[in-house]
């Protein structure tokens, strides 16, 4: 019976870690760009983008999705932590 209760405590946790995580994940992906705007104050990266300047485009897109897939692997992490909390 305990580890039946175990394994539903873990299915709890880690459902309700990813609810945050994808709340989290939404936002701070939406915030990326405004924040990675600011860095850079000087160079406007739609208009450069839009006159086809790809180093732009490459190094704006790989700091961006760098940003989200480390977001993810917190995520991820906090996620395994609710499952590990419940199992135990």
């Amino acid at each position: 019976m305990d580890t039946l209760v175990n394994i539903l405590w873990a299915l709890v946790f880690s459902l309700l870690g990813a609810i945050i995580g994808i709340f989290i994940f939404i936002k701070s992906a939406s915030k990326l760009p405004q924040f990675f705007d600011r860095l850079t104050p000087n160079i406007d990266e739609g208009k450069e983008i839009a006159r086809g300047n790809t180093a732009v485009s490459d190094y704006y897109g790989k700091v961006v999705g760098a940003s989200i897939i480390g977001i993810s692997l917190i995520i991820a992490a906090a996620v395994l932590g609710g499952i590990i909390a419940g199992l135990h």
